[in-house]
Formats: structure tokens, sequence, C-alpha cells
């Protein structure tokens, strides 16, 4: 990954060299080995290169950067913050928004970000509610952030666009979901007006450790389970057949 005026500046390449396969050209003057695959990662390095001061990733492009991978495609657009007042030319593929006030910039992987409780915050601040509590549990599981410290800073948000559904979404999370459709389920029962279910319920008999169940209801010894696509199968089906359930 290189800028392509540097390396004819120093002499590394031609300008005929520069234009070659052997290069892809990711964006203006920035460009990649044309062997690397293209991911949103290999576009987050490239807009790296040409990052105004003060700027960094943020939303998807900074989960990436903190270790959360899946979440932004390679046609996915770059999300960078710029300081207020910043006028930067960002060019397609990248999204741009203005840095939030008291917002400070991590470094993560060599590339400033969002920090990881910011991250997770910006992340639910819009779009389907349902699917942002999806995210947040999932972004809680993979480590991205502590679910205690996203509810507090949601809570010390000013009055902004989406800081209202940011902390309905961080009081509806419990960041104990192993799949999003566990979460799903776990909306729909609060819907249906029933109590909170204890997740991720570890069963026990005398003789110790029997299953661990998606969601249950302990004083009912009610266990409730989402089975996906996997558990069709004949063996899969078979085996959940002979499961103990204590």
């Amino acid at each position: 990954m290189f800028r392509g005026s540097t390396a004819v500046d120093r002499g590394w390449l031609t300008r005929k060299q520069l234009r070659s396969s052997a290069w892809r050209r990711l964006r203006q003057d920035v460009y990649a080995d044309a062997r690397l695959p293209v991911t949103h990662g290999l576009h987050v390095a490239g807009v790296g290169l040409v990052l105004p001061p003060g700027a960094g990733f943020a939303r998807r492009s900074a989960a990436l950067l903190w270790g959360v991978p899946g979440l932004a495609g390679a046609d996915d657009p770059v999300e960078v913050v710029v300081p207020p007042g910043t006028r930067w030319n960002a060019g397609d593929g990248v999204r741009v928004r203005a840095l939030r006030s008291g917002q400070a910039l991590a470094v993560r992987r060599g590339q400033p970000c969002t920090g990881r409780v910011d991250t997770a915050v910006d992340l639910v601040r819009d779009g389907d509610p349902d699917e942002c509590v999806v995210l947040l549990d999932h972004l809680v599981r993979a480590g991205l952030a502590d679910l205690p410290a996203v509810r507090a800073a949601v809570a010390g948000l000013p009055r902004c666009r989406g800081s209202a559904k940011a902390r309905a979404v961080a009081a509806l999370a419990d960041g104990l979901a192993e799949s999003p459709q566990e979460t799903r389920l776990r909306l729909l029962l609060a819907r249906a007006g029933l109590p909170p279910p204890v997740a991720q319920y570890v069963v026990r008999d005398a003789q110790g450790f029997v299953a661990r169940v998606d969601l249950a209801y302990p004083e009912l010894r009610l266990a409730i389970e989402y089975d996906g696509l996997w558990h069709g199968g004949r063996a899969a089906f078979l085996a959940d057949r002979r499961r103990p359930t204590g």
C-alpha cells in the first residue's frame, strides 16, 4: 500500500510502471499490490494514507480495526470522522461525519479510530431498533465493549440524533446471545409480555453438567432454544433429540 506520487518522486516506480497490472489503484494517488484481496480492510488502509489531520475511522470501519470482522464488506463505504469544521474531499467510497463533542480517537493497528465504547455507541444510534440490539449483543459478545460502559456512555449523551434510540437499545441488550436469532427470540418473548429469561443457562444435576441452553426460566424448569438451519439436518436433529434435558 503506497502513495503513487511518493513512489514516483522517490524513483521506486515510473509513472508507466505505476499503471501496470502489478498495482491496483484504490483511490486517487493510492495504490496496492494487485495480488491483495479487495476487502473493507484494504480500503481502510488506503484511506488511512490520505486522512486529514485529526481524522480517524468510525463505526463499522473502526469495529474492524478493533478486531470485529464481518460487519462491512468490500463494497461498503469506509466510515470516517473528522474534527468539526474540517473540509475534506474524501472521494467515492467514504462516508464522513463530524466527531462528537468530547470524542477522542485511539490508535488501533496503526490507524486512528474511535475508542471501543464510542464505536459501539455510534453503531447503535441509527437503524432498525431490533437490529441495533442484535448488533450490540454481538459487539459485547465479541469483546469490543463492556455493556455497563456502553450504558453509561449512552446515558451521558446530550440530546442529539439517535441518542434516545441508543439508550433504548442499550437497555434491551444483554451481551450474552451467541447468534442474532437468539437476540431476536429474546426480544419476541419480551414483546409477548413474558419476564426476561436467563440467557445461556447451565443445567446441572447431581452428576454435574447436563447442558447449556439459550434461554431458560429455571424456576419453571423450562428451557427455550433457537434451532438454526444446521439443526435441520438428520444427524443434528437426532443429536438434539438425544440431548439430556435435566
